[in-house]
């Protein structure tokens, strides 16, 4: 993309409606804009009179937040929800104040996460009221607008855009201010990325001189396996394309890990069946070995490969932000809508979630955080 004032359902290497060769372009054999480019109404006064319009309604809803942040991933099924949410718990339980927008339309899982499955939100004459799932934690997602949770939401690009600007536009957040907005999206580099990116980078391109919300930069999740990294390489590629800065790369499910009192053991029969002796087991532990209930056990459920997501985050140039394992108890905090790193401070994944968000707040420091606990 060469411009923010493409079209957000735009080809990948859009020359731009401005360009002498929109409409014309190789790029754009089959883009839903190229007869509108090519006759110039995506650059005519009126359009970039809208676009302007809808810039200004972002920036003034979003002026009382202090850093957005994107946490993005090319492949589904690696955790992005997961550091998502619990990076707004671990936030938001030091005190700070934390939004939480769920662009991911077609599936929504925020709000569960967060703790707030079945709730509503409220319209009043300045707008959607987010729900909060604690006084310093807010989140907003279609999943509040359904009248059934496991309804599917079969949507063209346009009425996802569409839902994503009204979320940007008109979501009263906390009006005494956030300090972070973390915006949960979708696998790929689909529709709902190129929309909020765009949105975004038009409206706060001034955030840095003329205060109110900066967009931050993104976050990237990834599992150690090529079959996930292959994607994540295209997201990260998406981010050079976009210009969007990546704070950092948070390898997730980087190995299991639980102390061995929390294993289950199993004794398969030469039938094949399985009987549970987990409890024979630990008893006979803790008469012989004690000292080996409390250690951790711990294996590669994804095998990494090469280098692994440090070797992609130097490739790139970017932060490596450390290794989150795979964690029971971090499934379960995620499964109760519970902050982990309270609910569990001693479980295996703690420090490094822990981490991530001390990251955060080193990349993008919040003005007048004194009183923040550490």
């Amino acid at each position: 993309m060469s411009s923010d004032a493409n079209p957000s359902d735009a080809n990948a290497g859009c020359v731009g409606p401005s360009s002498a060769d929109a409409g014309k372009s190789s790029a754009c054999e089959g883009c839903p804009n190229q007869q509108a480019c090519s006759t110039g109404k995506q650059s005519s006064p009126q359009a970039q009179q809208i676009k302007d319009l809808e810039h200004k309604d972002i920036r003034n809803a979003l002026s009382s937040i202090q850093h957005v942040i994107l946490v993005l991933s090319g492949k589904g099924g690696v955790g992005k929800s997961t550091v998502c949410c619990q990076l707004a718990h671990t936030l938001s339980a030091r005190g700070y104040g934390v939004g939480v927008l769920d662009v991911d339309i077609c599936g929504p899982s925020a709000a569960r996460m967060l703790g707030c499955s079945g709730r509503t939100v409220h319209k009043s004459g300045s707008g959607w009221m987010p729900v909060y799932a604690n006084p310093n934690l807010s989140v907003m997602s279609i999943a509040f607008l359904l009248g059934d949770e496991d309804a599917a939401v079969v949507w063209r690009g346009p009425r996802k855009n569409g839902l994503i600007k009204q979320f940007l536009t008109e979501t009263c957040w906390d009006e005494e201010g956030l300090d972070y907005l973390l915006i949960d999206t979708p696998p790929g580099t689909s529709d709902e990325h190129i929309s909020t990116v765009q949105y975004l980078q038009g409206a706060l391109a001034l955030g840095s001189t003329e205060g109110g919300a900066k967009l931050g930069g993104a976050v990237m999740v990834t599992t150690p396996e090529e079959v996930a990294m292959m994607d994540v390489r295209k997201e990260l590629n998406f981010c050079v394309k976009t210009k969007l800065p990546v704070l950092g790369i948070v390898e997730n499910m980087a190995k299991f890990q639980t102390k061995v009192q929390d294993l289950s053991f199993l004794k398969r029969s030469d039938d094949g069946s399985e009987l549970d002796c987990t409890s024979d087991v630990l008893a006979l532990l803790n008469e012989r070995c004690p000292e080996l209930l409390t250690m951790v056990a711990t294996a590669d459920v994804f095998p990494p490969t090469g280098s692994g997501p440090k070797g992609m985050a130097d490739r790139f140039n970017v932060p490596f932000w450390g290794a989150v394992p795979l964690d029971p108890n971090l499934l379960k905090s995620c499964e109760e809508g519970k902050c982990f790193v309270q609910t569990f401070p001693d479980s295996a994944a703690a420090s490094s979630m822990n981490s991530i968000a001390d990251r955060v707040i080193q990349a993008l420091p919040v003005e007048n955080d004194g009183d923040m606990e550490e």
